[in-house]
């Protein structure tokens, strides 16, 4: 779903100011030496039409960004109706291995402020680990207490997530369906900020903001909220306001029941069913809501592992969900702008190979543009440059102004490694959008969490953690192939190149050496996560 890679690095990489500077506007020293020849031509040709390709989808950042401010006044708050008698509401917890943040889940969702009777919960369990009795347990100890909850637990993953749901809609008793992953934690209000939505009969969904319980844990997880916060803000904001299509994203938003089964149901071809229901709902004429201004907690992944498993399945995800929709998008009657914003919107994440594919040019165009002297550059990669690179600060820098208007300049701090790290998950994510392209099927992932709140909270539980194979050998190498680009740089006095190439180096070592630490080191002791696993809740 996000690439915080910048066109930036690349654009420096290559044209080290500090040698053109000492030239005049008309850069004559090679005349006479250097030729264009067949060769560089086969280089410089799918160089530059790999930064042409992502220079699009820079500016369409920039696009997202003029549409949040210029529909500014179409923002969306609290409904004027309400109605006059609630109606009734099931809540869907879907849960698979859970067993550290599952009782964090039902503590909060009990506490839910609507009336007992015109509630339902079903916890939908999938698991098959230590979860199953402590899920249990706590949903025996919840309905003794008179709260309308009910295990639901299926021998089989048959559709993953959306399999569970489908099942979970088969018994649902509510018009409108609240839907939560485990790892969230629904402030006591949600539903009266969202529910009275529904009193327009167009309405098929409601989605509020995600925001971040442990978002100062690590520096890992200040960049992920980062790149959350520009999702959550910009994104959907831009595109509910500008009247487009946008997604659910799969928790903290209720649906209506009607709109689910008029657009198909639930179905599991693709690893992103939110985004693929979201897609054929509004195909079928339903009308979206987002709740800039309504809350919902969640955990981020505190380990690399599990931060890149997530950022994979959500790239496959889009990328199949694009397959299947876009054609229907495209031959629907829906105006121009919505389909070009579906378009950039569902192959956005087609940028990671874009990436490797400059990442292996980047070496000889960079010895070939030296040659060539800067003053044609000022005119051809600048542009591409300014559209590409601007596009990412920009984007993210302004989604932190809105959210914390006295203290954003902090963001400042993380925009290099945010950098690093969106450059470093290229490999994970290229492979996992070529499995899209191909049409090759992949079990729902889950993104691991372990109930890490604070500083204080250690992740010492390896029981989740999983190996990514060779893909963390071949981020080192491409790190390694860098540190040469950057060997390079210095033998050739190109000096303000160094920075700008230390990203690539650092986020490829980074992710690479990260997962091989974290993948390798298993069987130490529980602590935080282990206080939080017992089958019934703490104080209640």
């Amino acid at each position: 779903m996000y690439l915080p890679t910048s066109i930036f690095a690349v654009f420096f990489a290559q044209h080290g100011l500090s040698q053109y500077f000492r030239q005049h506007f008309l850069d004559k020293t090679f005349k006479g030496i250097y030729e264009i020849n067949t060769f560089d031509l086969c280089l410089l040709v799918p160089y530059f039409f790999v930064l042409i390709l992502l220079a699009t989808y820079g500016i369409h950042r920039y696009t997202l960004v003029y549409l949040y401010y210029k529909n500014k006044k179409n923002r969306t708050t609290e409904p004027d109706q309400k109605f006059p008698e609630l109606p009734r509401v099931t809540v869907q917890l879907p849960i698979f291995n859970e067993q550290f943040v599952v009782e964090r889940l039902l503590q909060a969702v009990c506490r839910l402020n609507y009336p007992r009777e015109k509630l339902e919960i079903q916890v939908l369990d999938d698991s098959t680990d230590e979860t199953v009795d402590v899920a249990r347990g706590l949903v025996e100890h919840y309905a003794a207490q008179g709260h309308p909850i009910a295990y639901h637990h299926r021998t089989n993953r048959a559709g993953f997530k959306a399999g569970a749901l489908h099942e979970g809609l088969r018994s649902a008793t509510g018009e409108f369906v609240a839907i939560f992953d485990a790892d969230f934690v629904p402030p006591p209000d949600f539903l009266q900020h969202t529910i009275h939505h529904f009193t327009s009969t167009n309405v098929g969904m409601v989605q509020t903001r995600w925001t971040h319980i442990n978002r100062h844990y690590s520096f890992l997880t200040e960049v992920e909220a980062i790149l959350l916060d520009g999702h959550f803000v910009l994104e959907h904001s831009g595109r509910a306001r500008s009247n487009v299509f946008f997604n659910f994203n799969g928790t903290a938003g209720v649906w209506r029941r009607q709109a689910i089964e008029d657009a198909g149901g639930w179905q599991h071809d693709t690893l992103t069913e939110d985004t693929d229901l979201s897609y054929r709902a509004q195909l079928k004429g339903w009308k979206f809501i987002y709740r800039q201004d309504v809350e919902c907690p969640a955990e981020l992944p505190v380990e690399m592992t599990a931060f890149k498993t997530q950022q994979a399945r959500w790239a496959k995800g889009l990328i199949q969900t694009g397959k299947k929709i876009l054609p229907r998008v495209l031959a629907s009657d829906q105006p121009f702008r919505v389909k070009l914003e579906s378009w950039y919107h569902l192959t956005a994440n087609l940028s990671y190979p874009l990436m490797v594919v400059l990442s292996v040019l980047l070496l000889p165009a960079m010895v070939i543009r030296f040659y060539q002297g800067w003053f044609q550059m000022l005119y051809i990669d600048v542009p591409l440059f300014l559209a590409s690179t601007f596009s990412i600060s920009s984007f993210y820098l302004v989604s932190q102004r809105e959210l914390f208007p006295k203290t954003w300049p902090r963001a400042l701090l993380y925009l290099p490694f945010l950098m690093a790290l969106g450059i470093g998950l290229t490999v994970t994510n290229t492979c996992a959008v070529i499995e899209a392209l191909i049409g090759k099927q992949s079990a729902f992932a889950r993104t691991p969490k372990y109930r890490v709140e604070s500083k204080r909270d250690k992740v010492q539980v390896t029981k989740y953690r999983k190996r990514l194979g060779w893909v963390p050998w071949v981020e080192i190498l491409i790190g390694s192939y860098f540190a040469l680009t950057v060997s390079y740089a210095l033998q050739n006095e190109n000096y303000l190149t160094v920075p700008f190439l230390m990203l690539f180096v650092v986020g490829y070592w980074y992710t690479g050496l990260m997962s091989l630490l974290q993948g390798r080191f298993t069987g130490l002791s529980l602590s935080s996560a282990e206080s939080h696993s017992k089958p019934f809740p703490v104080g209640v």
